[in-house]
């Protein structure tokens, strides 16, 4: 039977406990598999075909949360969002509650003659109101049978508080004139009379502000979805004046992008030239150039003049749908790390639990005072934190990639992202990807009394009528130079060239047969080979008079690609299926030193097959069909931005811009998100494992204990932040 994926977004998650509940309810539907990923709040579901969302919705709220169908097209979140507006006046009404409790609980100085009783005054809303969603959330964890970090707060929260209101009416503690000092343990020495309420406050006050923090931050490192999105315009203004929705645009129909607007889709400049901001499609800060012929995809800005566009893609088959489908991909994922660290937070809370109730009962069996047993049970629920591990990685991955969207490095998911990171030997082919894959004109070399331009008109005349690339190049080359003249009698013969009548004189353009020719073009000849370029002989009235030198130029930034590569402790390979020379040439001027040339696909994955024999991490990066295999066969493939399709789809990691500096981005992006998963998860065990048994022994207040834990979180969300920085190395 066939499987099939249906994406979910799940609300009201608060940390990992939750994602493993989630995951259990679903797994319990035969032939179901989910991950849950605890940062986007979403679940992605493989089930068969007989298995249908409402199932899936369904085992959602039994596990005790709300579900719906994921859209396809997010939007981004108005700058006033009201959840985000209710949960900021939330934090500050218990600010203004909690701040007058937590001075008079801490400073014996403040405390007055009656005090406590406006101690309680401020604490009955906080403790109520303001724990509330706690309370909910753990209500609905009770009726399943579950517990979570929820469960924690709240049975904290409900101890300190209920001790406190027994201690003020029944236990000498609403006396006039008493004062309770502050204690930085779980006051082992403390009398019945002890409050709590610094506690029940403090404990809500801290967990409050730090989910509204740990939820910024996630808006944040999730933003790159977002940004996306909200490039493409609701309107298209066509040619004939009408302006319509943009998705009712049809391939084939002509609109209008005037200057400071943004491209509705992709499409062909017909009339108009300009210069085109593509800095949130592909990272590129300098506008390109464009005009008449030039192809254009939808979410650039234009900057300079208008342009008159024909639609060649609409809705999904744009580049940026597609685009934005790939970094939705990638954020749904979960790494393996992830997957075992919501294993361990499925059995950490009731663990938790555990550990509370047993230093509970130890120090009320050790004599010890029943206020600073309560207290030290206090202290271990509030300061245990299954957030941090249930953050620590899909924060790290949704910050890895949104900073890689920013900069033009599309990564497939987690896998692709840990095995990026993992890369020690780079594979790169040259046409297309070291390269431009197109041909240029590079020298003119002419015999004397024959200038370089009047060498160039009639061969650009005649080659103005070919489609051979090299035609084409030197057409080009001509063109910029002037005007073309008229040709008759052209004659294009495969194999040795073009040849025709321009300005009553036979032309023709061709290889160099091996006949005797003067000093200027033999050397310029000679020296073409040496660099494996190409060379073609132009002859005038059968006299040759010019040597036309041209060849694929390097892309912009490759020998600076290649050098950051080999200072990050990389090793280069070059493989390509061009020449010996061409390669040797390229090889010589970026660095490379292992080169292969004249390779057969085949072959290129044979390379990658014996790279890889030898114990090597290899990524290969690639454009055309003939590279498939090798990306196919890698352990990572890297299609470059002007790629074919074929290419990109066998690659992990795309690359938007045909800067190759990308390559290098996107692995030291990797490596960045790799340490940044490791530190998380590392800070997050350590955490706990420092922290609970102090608080177990009593050595820890329960309101510092609630400070600590939110601490923890905001600690794993600021270090997944620092990847939305962009640094080189």
């Amino acid at each position: 039977m066939t499987a099939r994926t249906t994406d979910l977004t799940v609300t009201g998650m608060t940390c990992g406990a939750c994602v493993s509940r989630v995951e259990k309810r679903l797994g319990r539907i035969d032939g179901v598999s989910a991950a849950v990923n605890l940062a986007t709040g979403q679940a992605r579901i493989t089930h068969p075909a007989s298995v249908t969302a409402e199932d899936l919705l369904g085992a959602v709220e039994q596990a005790g949360y709300r579900g719906r169908l994921l859209r396809r097209t997010p939007e981004e979140a108005p700058a006033d969002d009201p959840a985000d507006r209710r949960a900021r006046e939330r934090v500050l009404v218990l600010t203004a509650l909690t701040v007058p409790v937590l001075a008079l609980s801490m400073a014996p100085g403040l405390q007055f003659r009656y005090w406590q009783w406006l101690g309680l005054a401020l604490a009955a809303p906080v403790a109520t109101w303001g724990t509330w969603p706690f309370h909910r959330r753990a209500a609905a964890g009770l009726r399943h049978a579950t517990a979570t970090m929820d469960t924690l707060v709240s049975l904290g929260v409900l101890a300190s508080f209920g001790w406190s209101l027994y201690a003020l009416f029944l236990g000498g503690a609403g006396a006039p004139g008493m004062r309770m000092p502050f204690a930085w343990t779980a006051t082992p020495d403390g009398a019945s009379a002890h409050l709590y309420l610094e506690a029940a406050t403090g404990v809500t006050l801290f967990v409050s502000v730090g989910r509204y923090l740990e939820a910024r931050a996630r808006r944040r490192t999730g933003s790159a979805l977002a940004a996306l999105s909200a490039l493409v315009p609701e309107k298209a203004d066509l040619r004939d004046g009408r302006r319509i929705p943009v998705g009712d645009l049809r391939p084939g129909q002509h609109f209008i992008v005037r200057p400071g607007q943004t491209i509705a889709t992709d499409g062909v400049i017909v009339e108009g030239g300009s210069a085109l901001d593509t800095r949130l499609l592909t990272g590129e800060a300098v506008p390109a150039e464009c005009g008449p012929g030039d192809t254009v995809t939808g979410g650039a800005t234009n900057v300079g003049g208008a342009l008159v566009i024909r639609a060649t893609a609409v809705g999904a088959d744009t580049r940026l749908a597609k685009i934005t489908a790939l970094v939705e991909e990638a954020q749904l994922g979960k790494a393996r790390a992830q997957r075992r660290a919501d294993q361990i937070a499925g059995i950490f809370v009731p663990m938790v639990l555990a550990i509370a109730v047993t230093a509970l009962g130890f120090w009320l069996g050790a004599g010890a005072d029943p206020g600073a047993a309560l207290s030290t049970g206090i202290a271990v629920l509030v300061v245990a934190c299954p957030c941090a591990l249930g953050l620590a990685t899909p924060l790290a991955l949704l910050a890895a990639t949104g900073a890689g969207a920013r900069r033009g490095v599309l990564i497939s998911g987690p896998d692709a992202l840990e095995r990026l990171g993992r890369i020690d030997t780079v594979v790169l082919d040259k046409t297309g990807t070291l390269t431009t894959g197109r041909m240029s004109l590079l020298a003119t070399a002419t015999v004397p009394g024959v200038s370089e331009v009047e060498a160039l008109r009639p061969a650009g005349a005649l080659e103005d009528r070919s489609e051979h690339p090299i035609g084409r190049a030197i057409a080009h080359a001509a063109r910029s130079r002037g005007p073309l003249p008229a040709v008759a009698g052209f004659r294009a013969t495969p194999g040795h060239g073009v040849s025709g009548q321009v300005d009553g004189r036979a032309i023709s353009v061709g290889r160099w047969n091996g006949d005797r020719l003067p000093g200027p073009l033999r050397a310029a000849i000679d020296q073409a080979d040496r660099d494996g370029h190409t060379s073609v002989l132009l002859r005038a009235d059968d006299r040759p008079v010019a040597v036309l030198t041209l060849g694929d130029t390097l892309r912009d930034g490759a020998r600076e690609t290649i050098t950051r590569l080999h200072r990050m402790g990389l090793r280069t390979v070059l493989a390509t299926g061009d020449r010996p020379a061409a390669a040797r040439a390229v090889a010589e001027r970026l660095g490379i030193t292992d080169r292969h040339a004249e390779l057969a696909p085949a072959a290129k994955a044979e390379i990658v097959d014996d790279l890889r024999a030898q114990g090597r991490v290899v990524a290969v990066a690639g454009d055309g069909v003939n590279d498939t295999v090798a990306l196919a066969r890698a352990d990572l493939g890297i299609a470059v931005a002007d790629g074919t399709d074929a290419a990109i789809g066998a690659a992990d990691v795309t690359l938007m811009r045909p800067d190759v500096s990308a390559i290098a981005d996107a692995i030291a992006i990797a490596r960045r998100a790799n340490m940044t998963i490791k530190v998380n998860l590392a800070w997050a065990f350590a955490y706990n494992l420092i922290t609970i048994p102090p608080a177990a022994l009593g050595r820890l207040n329960p309101m510092l204990a609630a400070a600590a834990m939110s601490l923890s979180s905001l600690l794993v969300a600021a270090n997944s932040l620092r990847l939305l920085r962009g640094r080189r190395r």
